[in-house]
């Protein structure tokens, strides 16, 4: 978990371009409201062929995720880990891939105590374990865990066309997609990091509400395996959110299998049901298995004993703050105290309460729809009175109600709406191409440059690093912004760490931070296989607890790493140097 941004990189040349590019959309849609109109027209023809040809069109929407960031590569490389919550899910995926639910504590295991890592009563992450299940495939199959995250991120963009399908016509679910796949699938911290599992979030939403309207127009088993499937993906990544998802859908099933025109038959349905129960039973299951694994019960939850051990901070308004443990270390109390607490304080009381809430509001803006595609918003009062999104607008209004009661906000928070967000964008859409002032079709051409501008975006973003443009600052960057991810970030220790590797025997790492280093560039982490992995990286603590460490590690070579020198420097160790 990683604390709202305190501010945005307001001066990032791609943020300036996307606003003047907004705004030669708006005067250009005035000026010249028919410009290339047969163009677009034979465009729009040619995907609304493609469109109509629903699974083809979800076929092609999944395979322009997967080609163009591989494309990228060259470009826009594997992304280095730099933050906690990156480290966290990569421990989880290597304790997967190892064959392992959780990894027993190391010796002299305060040596090893970082941020969002377990290590009593077992050395794991502190999250739930949906992403690093995923990302353990990509490490198994594919030799880097990154391919698992590329890999929900395909899934995503194809079930959102295909849940799009389901509330939209053909064309508009179509080129929801394809704006997926620009928005989210190439640049941003989803994609470029391992972090938050917003991809394995977004996807479980989608299913979900991707089969609701089917299931109650035909009952089919496929539709309700989905809608199974989703909920379970939603139970093991963000459950909160999930529940906020799955309760008026919940409550929309119910109505319809009571009261609904289309009832169906009771024994058909207790046929049809017999099989996503059980995938939910199966899921819960497993889940219990893990938790009782790695955290010593079956009902402790993820989060559950990281946070009772180390914050203070809680998570939701109205909670009282837990009193301040004994720590260790000084950048974990740096992090929970100075970081967390003050967030939490600014939620104090309504005059501080109500602007977090809007800075809320206006994070989820940035990230989902930029700068751009706040452009259709022009005909949300039209949307609003929409019959066939009401449902979903009910969806994010239950969200908002879930989102004000908690402390923190970063876009993954709101994956499992991601869905939600496309479908009442696009719908805004729709109403804007028919706004015609004057007789104008300034909508519609307002509609054409926001997504032709998009890409456009995209292609720039594309050249940001033989261009050497700065991309904004980091931690703030990474989360807010489309076209602003992780360019360079974790690269240093990256770095430091393949040098290591490079030398022959075995290595441990004493690390040293200066008093202002950040905490969330975090280096004192270590794969699932802790004491025999190559090389280990350890906090240096008191003279004495060093000595017990390197006595412990003797047939390894000790080194010092100081993070906070320019550059990062690596040393052999001395005890007398400190």
């Amino acid at each position: 978990m990683i604390l709202i941004p305190a501010e945005v990189d307001r001066d990032s040349p791609l943020l300036l371009i996307e606003f003047g590019l907004t705004a030669i959309a708006f005067a250009a849609a005035f000026a010249w409201p028919r410009l290339g109109s047969s163009s677009f027209r034979a465009v729009e023809r040619a995907l609304g062929r493609l469109a109509r040809r629903k699974l083809l069109a979800v076929l092609v929407v999944a395979l322009a995720a997967l080609l163009l960031r591989l494309a990228l590569l060259p470009l826009h490389p594997i992304p280095a880990p730099f933050a906690p919550d990156d480290f966290s899910n990569l421990l989880s995926a290597d304790t997967f891939a190892h064959g392992r639910l959780a990894n027993p504590t190391p010796a002299l295991w305060t040596h090893f105590e970082s941020i969002h890592i377990d290590m009593l009563p077992t050395y794991g992450s502190m999250y739930f374990p949906a992403q690093g299940l995923v990302m353990a495939l990509g490490q198994v199959f594919f030799g880097h865990p990154w391919f698992g995250v590329l890999l929900s991120s395909v899934l995503f963009c194809a079930a959102l066309t295909w849940m799009l399908q389901g509330w939209l016509p053909p064309g508009w679910a179509l080129l929801g997609g394809l704006l997926a796949v620009v928005r989210l699938g190439l640049f941003s911290y989803w994609i470029n990091t391992y972090t938050g599992a917003g991809f394995l979030s977004a996807l479980g939403g989608a299913l979900v509400l991707g089969a609701l309207p089917r299931v109650k127009k035909g009952t089919r088993l496929i539709d309700c395996v989905l809608l199974a499937a989703g909920a379970s993906i939603l139970a093991i990544t963000r459950p909160y959110e999930g529940l906020l998802l799955c309760l008026p859908v919940s409550a929309a099933l119910v109505y319809w299998m009571l009261r609904g025109p289309r009832r169906p038959d009771p024994r058909v349905l207790l046929l049809r049901a017999a099989l996503p129960v059980a995938i939910l039973i199966a899921t819960l299951g497993w889940f219990g298995l893990y938790n009782q694994r790695a955290f010593g019960n079956a009902t402790t939850l993820p989060y559950t004993v990281n946070r009772a051990a180390y914050a203070m901070a809680p998570y939701f308004v109205g909670q009282q703050p837990r009193p301040e443990p004994h720590y260790r270390h000084a950048v974990l109390r740096q992090f929970y105290y100075q970081s967390e607490m003050v967030a939490f304080n600014k939620t104090h009381g309504w005059v501080r309460f109500v602007p977090v809430a809007m800075m809320k509001i206006a994070l989820a803006l940035r990230f989902f729809a930029g700068v751009l595609l706040l452009l259709p918003l022009l005909s949300v009062h039209r949307a609003l009175r929409d019959k066939r999104i009401r449902f979903l607008l009910l969806c994010l209004a239950v969200l908002m109600a879930g989102m004000a009661i908690e402390i923190f906000l970063i876009p993954h928070y709101l994956a499992d709406f991601t869905c939600v967000f496309y479908a009442i964008g696009l719908q805004c859409m729709r109403h804007l191409c028919w706004w015609q002032p004057e007789r104008k079709p300034v909508g519609r051409m307002l509609v054409r440059l926001a997504v032709v501008f998009c890409l456009g975006m995209a292609v720039l973003r594309c050249c940001v690093v033989p261009l050497h443009m700065e991309v904004g600052l980091w931690p703030a960057a990474k989360w807010s912004g489309m076209w602003t991810g992780p360019e360079n970030f974790g690269q240093e220790r990256a770095q430091l760490a393949k040098q290591l590797a490079a030398l022959p025997g075995n290595q441990l790492v004493l690390v040293r931070y200066d008093t202002w280093h950040n905490p969330l560039d975090e280096w004192v982490y270590n794969s699932a296989a802790l004491e025999s992995s190559q090389v280990i990286w350890a906090r240096q603590m008191t003279p004495a607890e060093d000595r017990d460490l390197v006595t412990h590690y003797a047939n390894r070579t000790v080194w010092l790493a100081e993070p906070d020198a320019v550059p990062a420097r690596l040393t052999p160790y001395s005890p007398a140097a400190r």
